[in-house]
């Protein structure tokens, strides 16, 4: 994650609503920020699943969270076309600096989509991508802004619920979503 990305973490934590019982997917976890922190909003009513594509991330996650006394957390191997969830497994999905690593969005897309129960939601936090204003390693490295992602999702089935702001945030964004009706 960033460094505003950490240094924000308790407003990102409260600006997604998560609550006591609630499931979710930290989706690329990495080395598992936002998992504990999330695990420990959930409580023991709730579940975690860290998803990452990378063992080694895996493995850590698992470690600390053990260590942690945190049993409400699996981690789950997924693949670049897939968060590997059931159906209606999760009511929140988040991606925190993860959406711009995506290789096959759609597909990816379409696995969250499935993964989410009826009225569940989806965090997206991520770097802006403004060509003359975003630091150069910014346009090298994420492929795709605000305004792409969002239509990338929408046409995902997905609806647009809200952008939040952070104030933290310089070089992010959070902008969320719910999955529309059928199939």
């Amino acid at each position: 994650e960033s460094r505003e990305v950490f240094e924000a973490r308790m407003d990102v934590l409260r600006a997604t609503r998560i609550a006591a019982g609630d499931r979710v997917a930290d989706v690329g976890a990495g080395t598992g920020l936002y998992t504990r922190l999330f695990a420990e909003a959930v409580g023991k009513s709730g579940w975690v699943h860290a998803v990452e594509i990378s063992p080694a991330f895996l493995q850590h996650i698992q470690r600390t969270h053990v260590e942690a006394g945190l049993d409400n957390v699996t981690a789950v191997l997924g693949r670049v076309d897939s968060i590997g969830l059931p159906p209606e497994s999760v009511d929140l999905v988040f991606l925190c600096d993860t959406y711009h690593h995506l290789e096959a969005v759609e597909p990816m897309l379409a696995s969250i989509r499935r993964a989410l129960a009826e009225g569940g939601r989806l965090v997206v936090i991520d770097f802006e991508r403004i060509p003359g204003e975003s630091r150069e390693w910014v346009l090298d490295h994420v492929r795709a802004g605000k305004t792409d992602t969002r239509a990338e999702i929408e046409a995902a089935g997905f609806a647009f619920l809200e952008e939040i702001e952070i104030p933290a945030f310089a070089e992010n964004y959070f902008i969320t979503f719910t999955k529309k009706a059928g199939p």
